[in-house]
């Protein structure tokens, strides 16, 4: 149900008390007994509020040494790069992280200027360093601290290997079952130095984060196109760690572009309400995006990103903001047309709940597709070797090769998939969203959507582990059933819920990985009607698994 206020700005009633909010990040004891008070690693890392005893210093000192000794265990012995976005409890929770890597004298790398840092500078960051090794002696990776685009009131703490990428649950559940060891005796054996000698530590070195993305961008863009064409374009960082980028971007490759929102402010006072009534930096929402979907007429293209800039969204005048699946098949559309320097074996990544237009602009282009689990982990392997020319997940993260057809980034670069709707503009003459009419016309209109409601820890166990039995019709909104789905079927690994495909339909249903609700997904070839349809009879299986669930 959208709330009363969704798409209305901000009032002082939605502000989070920030001197609180740090209060608690340093007061608050976690109690290990409590499942929901534990360092727990979603699809992007441990997230939690100070409010609630879900993210605190302990928690960060404990999941820090955690990932200090799981680096001396696997070797890792380069340099760690740490960054942080613009949540109030991020910089408190950067400071912890450098006091517990400082003294365990690990090279650590922070932004030279002191500021902020997008999660694809980070990962660029790492594969720079290893130029392309993954085994050896030297080798980085790194930290992000930010809960993405989270509320306000979050935290959130990422650890990225040194292939640079999300880590996958190997790491995770290593990171996270000694974090919850060390809580447990009281962090007794975390080991931690003052935060003005960790910043005076020979071993915290500055980097030039910032200035080494940017330059390096006209090698996985065409950023000389942008220009000569003169798109006008709007960017807003959403108050987020984009925010020193974008500016930088247009003065180094001197693009017309404006930095619609330059504030930083830890409330979001500035942001419009999303879907919920909450304060959620979430730029593939219409309602979290209402401000610069008001001024889209000013620019040829406007673009937002979340909190860590891991996220894109795609504002253009005819249309506004696009359905991040409807961009996402437009830029595997056009890369593939004007990427030949990518071998032409390049497969196409993308995760299973997102639109099945994709599917069908894979094989028009005579591709390879490969469909995997939520995640953008998944995406890590293909994108490194260069087997992946492009992945994609419908939550608006995506990630594509550099001209050359070696590795950009393995993590999801919001930024580069912002200025990439600019190219298409530049380069074909059409906006994305005038491309995605042309796709329609080809290969039909899909309806899709995808619902949220809230959830336990117990109904999102109950949600991740169903099973094909629980599927018990052989049709679905009137066509019969092709598939159900437990595993993905680009690489077989567990879903985490569940897919039901038909010819022209499908759904899925799984639990958020990052919040307590779990999300209905759905589509439709055969119009919004259909798709209500569909969504009834995946919402009466949803709510016979809750029931059962007790």
């Amino acid at each position: 149900m959208i709330h009363e206020r969704a798409g209305l700005p901000a009032t002082a009633a939605d502000l989070v008390d920030v001197a609180h909010l740090v209060s608690k990040y340093y007061t608050s004891e976690p109690d290990v007994t409590d499942i929901a008070q534990r360092v727990a690693f979603g699809t992007s890392g441990h997230r939690g509020s100070s409010l609630t005893g879900s993210f605190s210093e302990a928690h960060i000192a404990a999941t820090t040494q955690a990932i200090c000794e799981y680096r001396s265990g696997q070797s890792i012995d380069g340099p760690l790069f740490l960054g942080r976005d613009t949540h109030a409890l991020s910089e408190p929770a950067w400071t912890t992280a450098l006091e517990v890597l400082a003294a365990n004298g690990v090279t650590v790398l922070i932004d030279a200027d002191g500021r902020y840092t997008p999660t694809p500078a980070i990962s660029h960051a790492i594969l720079r360093h290893n130029a392309g090794r993954t085994t050896g002696s030297g080798l980085a990776d790194g930290i992000v601290v930010t809960p993405s685009h989270n509320p306000p009131k979050d935290g959130g703490f990422k650890y990225n290997p040194p292939h640079g990428g999300p880590a996958d649950t190997d790491a995770t559940g290593s990171v996270a079952t000694r974090a919850n060891e060390l809580l447990a005796a009281g962090n007794r054996q975390v080991r931690r130095i003052s935060a003005a000698r960790a910043l005076a530590a020979d071993t915290t070195v500055p980097y030039d984060f910032c200035g080494s993305y940017v330059d390096d961008l006209p090698a996985v863009l065409d950023l000389d196109a942008i220009r000569d064409a003169g798109v006008r374009i709007g960017a807003d960082p959403l108050g987020g760690a984009a925010v020193d980028y974008w500016g930088r971007i247009a003065d180094t490759h001197r693009l017309d572009l404006t930095v619609v929102n330059p504030l930083v402010d830890p409330t979001w006072r500035f942001m419009t309400l999303d879907w919920d009534g909450a304060i959620r930096m979430d730029c593939s929402s219409p309602h979290a995006m209402a401000s610069l979907i008001e001024v889209r007429d000013e620019y040829q293209i406007a673009t937002g990103n979340d909190a860590d800039a891991d996220r894109h969204g795609i504002v253009t005048p005819d249309h506004g903001l696009m359905n991040p699946n409807h961009f996402l098949a437009v830029a595997i559309d056009y890369l593939f047309a004007h990427r030949s320097g990518w071998p032409s074996t390049a497969a196409i990544g993308k995760t299973l709940v997102s639109s099945s237009m994709i599917d069908r602009v894979a094989e028009q282009r005579d591709k390879t597709l490969v469909e995997v689990p939520v995640g953008f982990k998944w995406f890590v392997p293909g994108l490194l070797d260069g087997s992946f020319g492009f992945g994609g997940e419908e939550s608006a993260g995506a990630s594509l090769l550099r001209h050359d057809g070696t590795v950009w980034t393995t993590d999801k670069d919001g930024i580069v998939l912002a200025l990439l709707a600019s190219e298409i503009l530049a380069v074909t003459g059409s906006s994305p969203s005038e491309r995605y009419s042309e796709l329609t016309a080809e290969h039909g209109d899909p309806a899709y959507e995808r619902i949220d409601a809230p959830a336990t820890r117990e109904e999102k166990t109950a949600l991740g582990s169903m099973s094909p039995e629980q599927v018990t019709s052989d049709e679905l909104a009137g066509e019969p059933i092709t598939a159900v789905l437990t595993e993905a079927p680009g690489n077989g690994a567990k879903i985490g819920g569940l897919k039901v495909t038909t010819e022209s339909a499908w759904f899925a249903a799984r639990p958020s990985g990052t919040e307590d609700v779990y999300k209905i997904y759905a589509e439709s070839f055969r119009g919004p009607d259909h798709l209500r349809e569909l969504q009834n009879e995946a919402r009466a299986l949803v709510a016979s698994v809750l029931s059962a669930s007790g």
